[in-house]
């Protein structure tokens, strides 16, 4: 009874360990970044709207260098949204009540990326809770727009330029 113990232990972490190897090879991470400029004349209170430039993707260099392509790309999600205030350096997001990042393309219909409502941090980043959505079709475009809408609580004299630097998890198969 014993060594059938032994035996299924070892079986057991072989076949758990083979696994994590194999979904290590077909997992990586791809990350994009852009800036977002909040004007001091933004409402107070009131949500407001910045769309950035397009983001252009390295999507396909990404896939070749991780040894697969577009086409064999099964799952993309965001794993991580963390927003810096670049400019001023010295500020910190008290001023900012709730941001909601919004990703899209031209084939592609808006939906919703990362937010954070009720903020209460007096630092100069901020991590996003992300959302669940499948972002393959995001990913795999030349590029996506980013649309951001934040609500200020405090009135800003000096407009806020802030960095976006999103991770994504893809997976894939090899080719």
């Amino acid at each position: 009874m014993k060594s059938k113990f032994i035996a299924l232990t070892v079986f057991l972490s072989i076949f758990s360990s083979s696994c994590n190897t194999v979904d290590d090879l077909l997992t990586f991470t791809i990350s994009n970044n852009t800036s977002i400029k909040i004007q001091s004349t933004s409402p107070i209170n009131l949500p407001s709207e910045i769309i950035t430039p397009e983001v252009t993707t390295n999507s396909s260099a990404e896939f070749e260098n991780n040894k697969t392509k577009a086409s064999l790309v099964k799952d993309v999600k965001i794993k991580s949204l963390k927003l810096s205030i670049t400019d001023p350096s010295d500020k910190t997001f008290t001023f900012l009540k709730s941001v909601h990042l919004y990703i899209s393309t031209s084939n592609s219909d808006e939906i919703e990326l990362a937010y954070a409502d009720n903020i209460n941090v007096s630092s100069n980043t901020i991590d996003l809770i992300c959302t669940d959505q499948k972002l393959d079709q995001y990913i795999k475009a030349d590029s996506y727009k980013i649309r951001t809408k934040v609500t200020l609580k405090e009135t800003l004299t000096k407009d806020v330029t802030v960095k976006a630097d999103m991770k994504f998890r893809v997976t894939a198969d090899p080719f």
